[in-house]
């Protein structure tokens, strides 16, 4: 092989290489960015400063405020909601989201393409994005959150600029103000539960019971004679209304007053708390308002036969030392009473219908129904004719 051959391939070579090279440099996510993570990050100045934001807007379509969240002394609220707590972990997810998310892709700098991807501006009736806009931070920041990609990520454009990015992370952000309420507003387990009394709005009253704590289900109190009690699985619900209880919506109290004669429910605990339920219904809607209070003699009874409950076999005595004083105990109770209230006065919630149908029970509904005597002496009186035979004909 020759000098001129050996440098033509050389040459060729050479040529393939940056060719190689422009390939895979046209083909790199466009960025256009110098580089280093700060300057690939959607948010820059969030990174090292999301317990800086004391404020976050939410806005839909047609520039519709959803939500405006600000940071007080007492916490997060929710300023269309009166200043209701907001959910915190809700809030929290979004802002690491937001600090987490890299830009990954440039996109569309045409306005007339920003709805194929969910960044078009929020004043339009139309928008599928949201207009999430960041306070408390040095400068100033605002996105327009549009779709989720369908391999992965979300679409967003920087309020005021007119590239678009595909950036990583599933960044959602809720449309319902509804959605930014912390919901949670009591978590009574049912085996805590002693009794339940309900109040009707007629006056009658239905009562469910337990005669021990370690009892697996409650009795139904004031049974007529001759009737049984329904099954126990839905009396024992009765008694798990207050375990996990969220609401649906919460409004002022003074904006939803409850009616002259609402529905009453006491629940009494073991261990001495008592919360008590008026509730009733209205436009398809089913209010409650809560409060709560500490029978401490009940507490002091609860806490001393814990006391004196015998120690399990092998227990040392630094275990002993480190459980709870009788005293310790029915300052918890007075405490979780004393927290109740403090979220759920001044307030009336909106409950899940299947939460209101615990409490909305009459005695009859919570007994056996009746036999229908007459009834079955007619359906016996029918099957006794069926069976008897057909009279003979006479001959002749």
């Amino acid at each position: 092989m020759n000098q001129k051959t050996l440098i033509g391939l050389a040459a060729a070579a050479l040529l393939g290489f940056v060719i190689a090279i422009a390939v895979g440099h046209f083909n790199k996510p466009r960025t256009d960015v110098a580089g280093g993570e700060a300057e690939t990050s959607l948010v820059p100045s969030l990174r090292d400063r999301v317990n800086d934001v004391d404020r976050i807007v939410v806005t839909g379509a047609g520039a519709k405020p959803v939500a405006t969240l600000t940071r007080g002394a007492n916490g997060w609220s929710i300023a269309e909601k009166n200043g209701f707590a907001v959910d915190t972990g809700k809030l929290r997810e979004l802002l690491l989201k937001l600090a987490d998310a890299k830009l990954v892709e440039q996109k569309t700098s045409n306005k007339d393409k920003y709805a194929a991807l969910g960044v078009e501006d929020v004043a339009s009736a139309d928008a599928k994005g949201v207009e999430v806009e960041l306070g408390g931070l040095a400068q100033p920041v605002k996105l327009v959150v549009g779709n989720a990609n369908a391999h992965g990520g979300t679409f967003v454009r920087r309020a005021g600029e007119a590239e678009s990015w595909l950036v990583s992370g599933n960044i959602t952000v809720d449309r319902k103000v509804e959605s930014w309420l912390r919901k949670d507003v009591v978590d009574v387990a049912a085996n805590r539960v002693a009794s339940v009394t309900i109040t009707r709005p007629d006056g009658k009253v239905v009562r469910i019971a337990k005669d021990g704590e370690g009892d697996a289900s409650f009795r139904l109190a004031d049974v007529p004679r001759g009737r049984e009690a329904t099954s126990e699985f839905t009396i024992n619900g009765i008694a798990g209304t207050l375990a996990g209880l969220r609401f649906e919506d919460v409004v002022p109290a003074a904006d939803a007053v409850p009616p002259e004669k609402p529905l009453d429910a006491r629940f009494a605990t073991f261990d001495g708390l008592v919360v008590d339920i008026v509730a009733w219904e209205k436009d398809g809607k089913n209010y409650a308002q809560l409060t709560a209070s500490e029978d401490k003699e009940a507490a002091a009874r609860h806490a001393a036969a814990e006391q004196a409950k015998p120690k399990a076999d092998g227990e040392d005595a630094a275990k002993s030392a480190d459980a709870k004083s009788t005293g310790d105990k029915i300052a918890a109770v007075g405490k979780e009473a004393a927290d109740l209230n403090q979220r759920a006065k001044g307030w009336t919630f909106v409950l899940p219908a299947y939460k209101y149908a615990n409490l909305n029970k009459s005695n009859d509904d919570l007994l056996k129904p009746l036999e229908d005597k007459k009834g079955d002496a007619k359906k016996a009186d029918a099957k006794a004719s069926a069976k008897k035979p057909a009279p003979a004909k006479k001959s002749g």
